[in-house]
Parts: C-alpha cells; sequence; structure tokens
C-alpha cells in the first residue's frame, strides 16, 4: 500500500471522528485529548471486557453501575467476587466478570494499582488476550497498536475487497489495519473505525454515500459492499435438554442455589436443575425434582449459548420453608433482581411466576 493512500484513508477516517464521534461514557472526545485531558486506563479496560460479545447499548447502564461502585481499580480489587457476579447478571459470558475480578487482584497485588501501558505488559494480564491489550494500549495509551474487532473487520474487508473467508481473513485485515495506522493518534483510529461501522458501514444497508471513506472503498465500486466480510459457513449449533425447578413460597420467595465455582455460569445463582452440559443432556421430566412437591409443568424456554442451544423444561411447585438444604436459599420477590441471575435463569422463573414478578426481573426501561 503506498504512503499517500495510507494518509488518505487516515486522515479521512480521523476527519470524520472529529466531527462525528459518538459519545460513550468511558470515552474521552478528541477535542478533550487535543487539550491533554487523558483517557482513564481503569474505565477504557472495563468497557473493553464489557464491550467483548456484547452491544454498546447493553453495555452503558453496567458500566455506568461498575463505576459508581467501585470508581477505580483498586476499589474492584477489595470487592467480594459475589457482589461483582451480582452487578454482572444479566450481560453474559460471566467468565468475563470472574476474569475482571482476577485481573484488578493482580493488578492491586502486584503492579501497585498502575495499569501496564504497553500492548506486550497488557497481555500479562488475567483475561486480556491480543484484541483487548491492543484496545487499551491504543486509547488508554495512544500507543500504535492495529486494534481490529467486528466492526474493524467489516470496514476493512470492504475497503479492500478481502475475498478470504472470515476467521482465516484476520491476520490479512490486522496487517492492513497496521498499513493505515497513523502513528501520531492510534487511539483516535481504533475508535473511530469501531465508529464507522457502528453508525455506517453497518452488515445491512450500509450508508454509503455519508462514508468518508467512499472514494476509496473497493467494494463499493463493485457495487456490491454486503458481500463483504466474507464469512465461512457456521456448523449448526447443538440442542441440548434439561429441566428447572422453580419452588415459590407462601410469600413469593423464589428457592436458590449457586452453581460450582468451575464451568459454564460458575459461581452464580439458579433455581434447582438437572445436569446438563454444552456435551450432554440433563433430565427433562418431574421425576427429576431436587425434593418431593407437587410439580407442575410451567413451560419449555429456550437460551443460545456461544457453542450450543439449551432448551429447559421448567416445572413449578409451591412449597413452605423446611427441609431444604443449608446452602440453598429463599429469595423474596423485591430481591430477585439483585441476585446473581444469569438470563437463562430469569428465563426459567419468569416462565413460572406470576407477572407481577416478572416486572421485577425486567423492570421497565425509561422512555
Amino acid at each position: 500500500m503506498a504512503q499517500n493512500q495510507r494518509s488518505v484513508i487516515a486522515d479521512a477516517l480521523l476527519g470524520w471522528y472529529d466531527a462525528h464521534h459518538r459519545e460513550l461514557p468511558w470515552r474521552v472526545p478528541p477535542h478533550q485529548i487535543a487539550r491533554a485531558v487523558q483517557p482513564d486506563p481503569y474505565r477504557i479496560w472495563l468497557s473493553e471486557i464489557m464491550l467483548q460479545q456484547t452491544t454498546v447499548e447493553a453495555v452503558k447502564p453496567y458500566f455506568a453501575k461498575f463505576v459508581a461502585q467501585w470508581p477505580d481499580v483498586t476499589a474492584l480489587a477489595v470487592a467480594p467476587e459475589d457482589d461483582i457476579m451480582k452487578a454482572w447478571a444479566g450481560l453474559g459470558y460471566y467468565s468475563r466478570a470472574r476474569n475482571l475480578k482476577k485481573c484488578a487482584d493482580f493488578i492491586a497485588a502486584d503492579l501497585g494499582g498502575i495499569f501496564p501501558d504497553t500492548e506486550e505488559g497488557l497481555r500479562t494480564l488475567p483475561g486480556v488476550g491480543p484484541y483487548t491489550s491492543a484496545a487499551i494500549a491504543a486509547i488508554a495509551f495512544n500507543r500504535p497498536a492495529a486494534v481490529v474487532d467486528g466492526n474493524v473487520e467489516r470496514v476493512f474487508s470492504r475497503l479492500f475487497t478481502v475475498t478470504t473467508p472470515l476467521p482465516a481473513a484476520k491476520k490479512e485485515i490486522h496487517r492492513l489495519v497496521s498499513d493505515v495506522l497513523p502513528h501520531d493518534r492510534p487511539g483516535d483510529f481504533a475508535q473511530a473505525v469501531m465508529d464507522l461501522g457502528a453508525t455506517l458501514c453497518s452488515p445491512r444497508r450500509p450508508k454509503c454515500m455519508l462514508c468518508p471513506l467512499k472514494e476509496m472503498c473497493l467494494a463499493l465500486k463493485e457495487g456490491e459492499p454486503e458481500l463483504y466480510p466474507i464469512k465461512a459457513a457456521k456448523p449448526e449449533k447443538p440442542v441440548r435438554r434439561g429441566a428447572a425447578f422453580v419452588a415459590v413460597r407462601h410469600d413469593g420467595a423464589i428457592l436458590l442455589r449457586k452453581r460450582p465455582g468451575r464451568g459454564l455460569l460458575a459461581g452464580m445463582s439458579e433455581p434447582p436443575n438437572t445436569d446438563w452440559t454444552a456435551r450432554q443432556d440433563g433430565e427433562t421430566s418431574a421425576t427429576a425434582a431436587p425434593f418431593e412437591g407437587d410439580w407442575q409443568y410451567a413451560s419449555t424456554i429456550k437460551h443460545v449459548f456461544t457453542h450450543f442451544e439449551l432448551r429447559l423444561d421448567v416445572f413449578r411447585a409451591d412449597c413452605v420453608d423446611e427441609n431444604m438444604p443449608q446452602d440453598w436459599w429463599w429469595s423474596l420477590p423485591e430481591t430477585l433482581l439483585s441476585e446473581a441471575l444469569p438470563s437463562v435463569m430469569k428465563k426459567a422463573i419468569e416462565a413460572a411466576i406470576p407477572a407481577a414478578t416478572k416486572r421485577l426481573l425486567s423492570p421497565a426501561k425509561p422512555n
């Protein structure tokens, strides 16, 4: 790629970003950076961990809640893991929350509360991989690191008509991003490409006529930008089966237990359910209930994980508070929202309880 072409692409993107950047709670806008306001590595790290496999709009309220409770990495390090899991509940991919705690502990105990300021140093942190280390290095410390997420893959595969299917094309796209990367504003450049992919260069019906790169985009010249990025066919996800048992006390409390500390949804709260995993089915009938009761079928819920789809047959029984395992507990309707319930378990409870309690689990969003 010619030096002139690299400069034209970078200048066009940065000029567009200066005028049209998204306002995000973890971001320092370019005009503030120009006035020597530096991004907070803690907020960049926290947002990048939350944004993995999750949308910006879904992350915003969780980010606000976390920084209000734990304003810096030292505060997060001294927080009990159960509190962090409860605050994370509903955001999904719960290994991220456990790694968040491990990483905060490591930074506080071993690094004096200071984040490494290089891509290589950041890679040593628990839960920080190639993408996240590049993003923090570029955005928080202005290091010349090539940041490549799904939005960046889409923009660059269209810009240069990358015909290799993803994920095999990742190395090629990374090289193209590295070639264009301006070393004076790498953080702004990374966020500019992400914003372009999120707002204009969308997967369907991209707004090409508004794009600052329209004169250079090879996919647009072909007239088929939506053909890119080319993706390898995904194998069909297996379907696993199981059963969940929602016990309801006379005051509306729900019986919960804590999942084991390892494996899928580790350490999260749940109503009792059978031993399904990503690789095997669990029992699906009322005979697998954890104790005797008038178990009635309520519904079957579906939940899609990364590698499989789960279908849980949900049963309900009205129970009195006696003879329950010592480490199980009853959660009143008004406290359910504060429990560390993953989305799949919220679905199971909602399938078996009255509408009033459902509203506590899924409160109305403000207008």
